[in-house]
């Protein structure tokens, strides 16, 4: 089924403008067709319509694949009361000594997280058998990354990055995969400084993968 998603503002990620009431086309795991959402609609009159207020953009990577999924430890919201909310890192991490059904729980509650956060890949070799199964699942693609990034990591990609185009996973082409993020904010300038976490819907491989509303 083609499926258009549309936006008060579409950022392609290259050179191209902003677009105004942009949108894009969507067939099966593959981009389309990028363009205003009149014409795309009007081209596509039985295509299904996803409108989302605020910014369309290319989908973000997370640079620290391997430290938020196989070096922290997500806890379940049943184990607040004794483990927290907050990822669990060093020394609590090594006292709670998680099994590898433990860490598959954790990958998959980390890369919900993610995905809430716009991420549609994730950099860094992943090595848990536990992990793969659980980024594989949930539809993200990985990207190699040949150096670790500085700083302390973030489900934010975009926590020190100077624009979009540096977090972003490539621009938003026909015939490439559809992987993107829509954010609840009215431009680039204020998605840099709000962050990814006003992120409401997140598409990988053509798939509905997060929606806040």
């Amino acid at each position: 089924m083609l499926t258009i998603h549309a936006a008060d503002l579409l950022i392609p990620g290259d050179r191209r403008p902003a677009l105004p009431d942009g949108a894009v086309l969507v067939d099966g795991r593959e981009l389309a067709a990028v363009g205003p959402y009149e014409e795309l609609a009007a081209a596509h009159p039985t295509a299904r319509v996803r409108r989302w207020p605020g910014l369309l953009t290319p989908g973000l990577v997370n640079p620290y694949g391997p430290e938020l999924l196989e070096r922290a430890y997500h806890p379940d919201p049943r184990e607040a009361d004794e483990l927290g909310t907050e990822p669990l890192t060093g020394a609590a991490l090594a006292a709670l000594a998680p099994t590898d059904t433990r860490w598959g729980a954790s990958a998959r509650r980390g890369v919900q997280r993610m995905l809430a956060h716009g991420t549609v890949a994730v950099a860094g070799e992943l090595a848990r058998p536990a992990v793969l199964d659980a980024v594989r699942r949930a539809g993200l693609l990985t990207v190699a990354r040949p150096v670790p990034p500085a700083g302390a990591p973030s489900l934010d990609p975009l926590a020190g990055a100077g624009s979009l185009a540096e977090a972003g996973v490539g621009p938003l082409l026909p015939a490439g995969v559809a992987a993107f993020a829509v954010f609840d904010v009215p431009d680039e300038a204020t998605l840099l400084e709000r962050g990814a976490a006003t992120c409401v819907a997140t598409v990988v491989a053509g798939r509905l993968v997060h929606r806040r509303r």
